[in-house]
Order: structure tokens, then C-alpha cells, then sequence
């Protein structure tokens, strides 16, 4: 009964003898073997050490209490008031200390690594930041590799993660906000920017849809990516990620807004735009001609990943006048055996080459890439051997498939993979007339698109010759540089 009094709202407020401390905190948190309760006998004091084994590392801070031991057993008849003083102000080495005298505020510091000091006889408890330095170091990017240019990549600490920002934006007039969220897990995001390029109505909209966010858990930026996203059953993704820092840091730099996790190593970018997705970091590593060439390749295998099956299939089932005479020729040789209509043969080699993909990603990295190599090959010449499909349909599959890799962002991949299938069906029943129905109904749903405010295909649609500079070319230094001071 006591228990259940202690952690009542009336003794929200620390208690300030030691046993209904620790019976509070135990109710609170569970007899868990993990959480460690230390007595240090400080000069004529009694001081509690409180920390969870594994997330928090105390050591520099009860070295640093050991070593003044000596100094407050100097001291006669010293108070807890004075105790507390004195640990606060010589005891403590550490950087990050701050008072509370409530528990919700001493537990949530417990579980998120730090070290929690209770001087028997005071009300107020000291909160030090001790989380633990147990976390991967930084590697490169897995998701976003680059021939030329940084190969730092985020980790799952989101001070690490600040902190690569930080290195490559050396200015004052960069701002952190952090908040939790989560009712069960207590995940801390950070929002980062620079103050005075940031839109202001950008950031007042994102901060209310944070707000707005009741989960019970946030384990990924996935979580908070789905619920601030101004569509969400669209196909195409309005919120970018990466983890680069980098790509984070320029992005910040042009004004946008970086929203990093903590146990994440991937930050979303807001807000953002249709043609970002065509942009890789290392395209301002490399000239500049070389760039813009890369960079519309890169579009032309966006066309080539989203039509190619369905231009395929609409023209051998419709539109054979289109065909050179010894190509249709050569088409209808090798369809001869093939059971199959283009639209099932299509979607035969799309479906395989899925699950190849998949099961790639899946398989241990020494033998998945090999599996998925030979699996491939194997299958698509035995399908061919077998009559399942013809070759030109495989030739088909095989240039979709790589066109779809040459994609820079991961994810608008995964929206034309989407929209590849659902092309290729209205291909097998209208031609090409339900092509270009389809793409004109496309290009207005991306129109209508928008990223927390801002138009999702901007410069574009509407057009803006002013802000061409950096879209479909990248420029040079030199003329993006004269291009802002005339604007």
C-alpha cells in the first residue's frame, strides 16, 4: 500500500529520505537487476548513485566523487544542502549536469543513459550525462556510395550525427531543437537548420505535425517520415532521406531542414523536391559537363524504368505497324513457342526479378550477391529454353532492371517499381492511348504534390527560368556564384 501512495501524483515531487526514494523508483521501473543503486559514503553524507548497467558509463564520475571524498570529510558536520553544493560544483567532472525534483524528469534521464546522484536529507537530485560510448563508429554509407567525395556516414547516435553536421557547417547561425517522441520508447529527434535561410512557415509546419505525432513507439525515421508527409497514399515520396552527412549539411545549407533520430543513422530532408531525387552529392565532386551528363542520363533511365515493359508490351499487342519489318519478324520468330500473351510474360519476368531482389537482400552478404547473380542469369535462359518467355522480353526485363538502379534516391525507386506494374496492365488493355492517359494523369498528381507547404515540383511546374540553375545542368561554381548575386 505504501508503494502505491509513494508513486502517486501527491509524491510526484522527490522524496527526500533514501528508503521511499529507492521504493518509489523501484516501483516505477521494476526490481530490475539492471539498474544499479550505489551507496557512497561522501564526508558525513550518505549519497546514492543510481544508473542502468549498460546504457549509462559512470566510472569518470564516481572516480571523480572518490577523489573528493577526502575533501568533504574535511569538513564538519557538513549538511546535505552543503554536500549537495559541493558535489555539484567540485565532485563532478562531467560536462552535462542539471537539477530535478520531480521523478518523471529523473527517470526518463535514467533511461536514457544517464546517472542519477541523490544526496540523503535533500529533495533535489543531479542528473548527469553518462551515456554509455558503446555504438558503431563511423563507416561509410552503405545506401549511397560515391567514386569520388567524403565517405563518412552516419551512426545510430544522434549526438555522433549533430555532431558530422556541425564539422561541415562551421557557423553560428546553425540551430538544433530536440524533442521525444514515442509514449513507450522516448526517442529524441533533433530539427536542424540555419536561422535566417530556413523558411519560417516551413518550420513552424513541421514543428506542429511533430507535435501532433502520438505513437507509442519511434524505432526509425520511417515512423516520423510516414505520419509529417502531406500524402500518403501517394506513390512518390515527398520526404528524402540519406546518410550522408554531406548531403545532410548541403541540404541545410540551401535552406531546408534536416530531422535526425536517435538509433537511426538515416536523417529525412524537408522540404523536398521531385527533382532532388535526380541529384547525388557526387555530382559537385566531379566537372561539371561530366555532371550534367550523368545527371540527365539519370532522368532518361527514370523513363526507361517506368515504360520500357509497357511501351513493350503496347506496341507486339496493338501497335505492330510501328515495328520495323525485320524486327517484327525477328519478334514474331522468337514468340512462336511462347504460350503466353506480352502483358503474362512481362509480368512473369517482373515478378521473378522481384523476388530475386528480395531474396538477395536477404541471403548473407558472402553469398547473396552471387545468388542473385546466377539466379538471374539461370532462370532467365532456362524460362527462354523452355518457351516461357522470348528473349526480347528478358532483354526487356534485364535494361528496366539496371535503369531502376541508376537512381540516386532509393526510395522514388521503389515508386516507379510500383507504377512499372500498374503501367504495364493498363498497356495490355489500351495500348498506347492508356499510356499517355496514364502519364498525363502522373504529371498532374505530381502537380498537386506538395512537401510541408512548398510545391513538390518546383522550377519545373510552374516553370522558373530563375531557378534552372542547378535542376536539370549542374552548373559550374562560377556561374552558380554569378547567378546568385544578380538574383
Amino acid at each position: 500500500m505504501n508503494r502505491v501512495e509513494l508513486s502517486g501524483p501527491e509524491q510526484e515531487h522527490i522524496h527526500e529520505n533514501r528508503t521511499p526514494f529507492i521504493e518509489t523508483l523501484k516501483h516505477r521501473l521494476g526490481d530490475s537487476p539492471d539498474i544499479i543503486y550505489r551507496d557512497i559514503v561522501y564526508g558525513n553524507n550518505s549519497v546514492l548513485l543510481v544508473y542502468v548497467e549498460g546504457m549509462a558509463d559512470p566510472k569518470s564520475l564516481i572516480d571523480g566523487m572518490l577523489e573528493n571524498v577526502d575533501v568533504a570529510a574535511s569538513s564538519k558536520e557538513e549538511s546535505p544542502e552543503q554536500a549537495y553544493e559541493r558535489l555539484k560544483k567540485q565532485g563532478i567532472a562531467m560536462g552535462r549536469v542539471r537539477d530535478t525534483d520531480h521523478y518523471t524528469e529523473l527517470i526518463s534521464a535514467l533511461l536514457a543513459g544517464g546517472s542519477i546522484i541523490f544526496v540523503e536529507g535533500h529533495s533535489i537530485c543531479l542528473l548527469v550525462g553518462t551515456e554509455s560510448l558503446n555504438q558503431r563508429g563511423v563507416e561509410e554509407a552503405s545506401s549511397q556510395s560515391v567514386v569520388r567525395g567524403p565517405r563518412e556516414g552516419f551512426t545510430e547516435s544522434l549526438r555522433n550525427n549533430t555532431a558530422l553536421v556541425r564539422r561541415r557547417i562551421q557557423s553560428p547561425m546553425v540551430r538544433i531543437e530536440q524533442r521525444r517522441l514515442g509514449e513507450q520508447t522516448r526517442t529524441s529527434i533533433a530539427i536542424m537548420y540555419m536561422e535566417g535561410m530556413a523558411d519560417e512557415e516551413v518550420l513552424s509546419e513541421l514543428r506542429t505535425r511533430l507535435d501532433q505525432i502520438q505513437l507509442p513507439s519511434v524505432l526509425e525515421s520511417s515512423y516520423i517520415e510516414e505520419m509529417i508527409q502531406d500524402r500518403r497514399y501517394s506513390p512518390f515520396p515527398t520526404i528524402f532521406n540519406s546518410e550522408r552527412p554531406d548531403v545532410i549539411a548541403s541540404a541545410i545549407l540551401e535552406g531546408r531542414v534536416a530531422i535526425l533520430m536517435e538509433g537511426t543513422p538515416f536523417v529525412l530532408i524537408v522540404p523536398s523536391l521531385f527533382v532532388q531525387a535526380f541529384q547525388s552529392s557526387e555530382d559537385y565532386y566531379q566537372r561539371a559537363d561530366f555532371a550534367s551528363l550523368v545527371r540527365l542520363l539519370r532522368y532518361f533511365c527514370f523513363v526507361l524504368a517506368l515504360l520500357t515493359p509497357s511501351f513493350y508490351i503496347a506496341i507486339t499487342t496493338f501497335h505492330q505497324e510501328m515495328i520495323p519489318t525485320n524486327l517484327l519478324i525477328s519478334l514474331i520468330g522468337q514468340r512462336e513457342g511462347v504460350p503466353f500473351p506480352a502483358f503474362v510474360e512481362a509480368l512473369i519476368m517482373e515478378i521473378t526479378f522481384e523476388i530475386l531482389r528480395e531474396a538477395g537482400i536477404r541471403l548473407p552478404k558472402s553469398i547473396g550477391q552471387s545468388v542473385s547473380i546466377v539466379g538471374t542469369l539461370v532462370i532467365g535462359q532456362a524460362a527462354v529454353d523452355a518457351g516461357l518467355v522470348s528473349a526480347a522480353m528478358v532483354i526487356v526485363v534485364a535494361i528496366t532492371a539496371i535503369a531502376n538502379f541508376a537512381l540516386p534516391a532509393f526510395n522514388l525507386g521503389i515508386s516507379v517499381r510500383i507504377l512499372r506494374f500498374l503501367l504495364m496492365a493498363i498497356a495490355a488493355s489500351f495500348g498506347l492511348y492508356g499510356i499517355m492517359i496514364s502519364l498525363i494523369i502522373i504529371a498532374l498528381h505530381l502537380c498537386s504534390l506538395q512537401s510541408l507547404g512548398v510545391p513538390y515540383m518546383s522550377s519545373l511546374a510552374p516553370l522558373k527560368r530563375n531557378s534552372q540553375k542547378d535542376t536539370l545542368l549542374r552548373l559550374s561554381q562560377r556561374m552558380v556564384k554569378k547567378h546568385f548575386r544578380e538574383n
